[in-house]
């Protein structure tokens, strides 16, 4: 999902619906936040976006909302290990993660941006290829 895409609640509703969630008020709007403008959040950072938009949902809403959507491929849960809490990432394209050693910043790396060997042999199914790129984040002059 493109985090600059600005969905309306018609069209949430519709993808939950295509999805076989139910469009629940609490789930739209969380929704918004998760699919449209988060980046890289984790369940305490959507638990505390809904209570500063006045949005009443408990926390298992949002932890039920966060499994559907990735059960649904909407999202993907990732695991850091610069953090024990689940990172929530609503681009499901195949990319790569660098991750800011200093801040604990995560940022989307194209995965035409870097290039990798896969020298396994053929008994090796492969599904997925998940690259965490660790280092600090330069400041452009």
């Amino acid at each position: 999902m493109n985090k600059d895409k600005h969905l309306t609640s018609d069209e949430i509703s519709g993808m939950l619906k295509s999805a076989g969630l139910s469009a629940t008020s609490q789930r739209i709007g969380l929704c918004r936040y998760v699919l449209c403008e988060a980046k890289h959040p984790t369940v305490d950072d959507v638990r505390s976006w809904a209570a500063g938009q006045g949005l009443k949902t408990s926390l298992a809403t949002v932890y039920n909302t966060l499994h559907a959507l990735c059960k649904a491929g909407m999202l993907k849960d990732l695991r850091f290990p610069h953090s024990e809490k689940v990172v929530y990432d609503n681009n499901v394209d195949p990319h790569h993660h660098f991750l800011d050693d200093d801040t604990g910043s995560i940022v989307d790396i194209p995965i035409t941006e870097f290039d990798y060997k896969n020298k396994l042999g053929s008994e090796f199914e492969i599904h997925d290829v998940d690259i965490i790129i660790r280092g600090k984040l330069k400041l452009k002059d």
